[in-house]
């Protein structure tokens, strides 16, 4: 069955959520494309991860509502009807997922290896991809390519973005030439509250951004009131920063992205959304290690506390617990300091540009 020996006529994807792992999924995408240039590529997607891997051209996005439940699934069997895909790529490790993977026809469908196969997912698919450890998420996908016999990473993303939303980028951030001043973009907030780090150590950073190197601040992120109530309260400690949180859309928030010279972000999809268009990151990391899901091109100028995360709250060290393991207590996320996080940031700009 598996590898291929000709290209398929058609491949679906499965990745639901979330932002940052759709994120991940692109390059396998992308190296599949190269491979079979006249395949054709659907991909089932949740939709608020729609509104921006649309961007993508050349590819059908089949939109599921991940809580519509039983409703959600008889309509995307509705809107598959007869269809049947050659491969399916079963991408994501939940029963939500695995139950959209149950109503999709395809002559192969293909999972992670039983060890990795977490809530059943290998009950669900009738081949598995090669068995591999303690790899970052993107690499765990391209495990996908490697048993189809597609072996040629492509590491790109290359998603076209609207004009409108680099219009909207470029007055927000103007074009940096000599001398003009280089702007650091924060994404405070993760989903997930304990992976934030605290308003007044955001604010630090970007004071000292502002003091030190005369860069332009621009808080960013979605309109949930966790994030509302993040960005005012960093504001009221440094007013300078430009408040765009909850006012872009995911495509303008990539633009926005692209323009900037960093972003500094906790474990979050706009972390790796930044990585899509070649911004470097500063991630801060002590809930989650950056390893296994840390921005994919911006290892060296993470904030890696997991090791200090693991000392304080499991007595333990990385490489004794499992893979998976996110240590999201109160408190973990304190053990990145100011100092450091400002020294990460001086180190970025003293490149050579």
């Amino acid at each position: 069955m598996l590898p291929l020996s000709t290209p398929p006529d058609s491949v679906c994807l499965l990745r639901l959520s979330a932002i940052g792992d759709t994120c991940h999924v692109v390059p396998l995408l992308r190296s599949l494309q190269r491979a079979w240039p006249k395949t054709r590529f659907s991909w089932i997607i949740g939709k608020a991860e729609a509104r921006l891997m649309t961007l993508l051209p050349e590819v059908e996005f089949i939109t599921v509502d991940k809580r519509g439940g039983l409703g959600g699934l008889r309509q995307l069997r509705r809107t598959l009807g007869n269809r049947r895909f050659d491969l399916l790529l079963h991408l994501q490790l939940s029963i939500r997922a695995s139950a959209v993977a149950a109503v999709v026809r395809a002559d192969c469908k293909l999972g992670f290896d039983r060890a990795r196969a977490r809530e059943l997912q290998w009950l669900f698919t009738d081949a598995r991809i090669e068995p591999r450890a303690r790899e970052h998420v993107l690499d765990s996908f391209m495990g996908f390519a490697n048993a189809c016999g597609v072996h040629e990473r492509a590491l790109v993303w290359e998603l076209p973005l609207p004009e409108a939303a680099r219009e909207r980028a470029h007055g927000l951030i103007p074009e940096q030439s000599r001398g003009a001043a280089r702007t650091l973009v924060i994404s405070a907030c993760s989903s997930h509250a304990l992976r934030n780090w605290r308003a007044e150590r955001y604010a630090a950073v970007a004071s000292h951004a502002i003091e030190r190197h005369g860069m332009r601040v621009i808080l960013a992120g979605g309109p949930a009131t966790i994030e509302r109530e993040m960005a005012e309260a960093i504001s009221r400690k440094c007013p300078q920063a430009i408040d765009q949180v909850g006012q872009d859309t995911l495509p303008e928030l990539l633009a926005l992205l692209e323009r900037a010279t960093v972003l500094l972000a906790p474990d979050t999809g706009p972390a790796h959304m930044a990585t899509m268009v070649g911004t470097p990151v500063i991630g801060l990391y002590a809930a989650t290690n950056p390893a296994r899901s840390g921005p994919y091109l911006s290892r060296r100028w993470c904030i890696d506390a997991f090791p200090r995360a693991a000392a304080a709250f499991m007595n333990s060290t990385p490489e004794r617990l499992p893979w998976t393991t996110k240590i999201e207590r109160p408190g973990v996320m304190d053990l990145i300091g100011v100092e450091e996080v400002c020294t990460r940031l001086d180190e970025l700009l003293a490149l050579p540009t």
